[in-house]
């Protein structure tokens, strides 16, 4: 039994130190949340665009070779 009550307290222990160090950190503003999003949305959507013209280029190249 002092194997479980030890491991509840190391559990214990541990969460507090996360709250601690979490309380430590500096967190984004709502505009500044919204201003990365955005950045994130339209990074991926140029990646996926791009990615998507490179394929229909290189299957029709495939076909002419083929």
């Amino acid at each position: 039994m002092s194997k479980i009550a030890e491991s509840i307290g190391g559990v214990r222990g541990f969460l507090g130190e996360v709250g601690a160090e979490l309380k430590k950190c500096a967190w984004p503003t709502r505009s500044e949340l919204f201003d990365s999003t955005v950045v994130v949305i339209l990074s991926v959507a140029l990646l996926a665009g791009f990615v998507a013209v490179c394929d229909v280029v290189l299957r029709q190249v495939v076909s002419w070779v083929i």
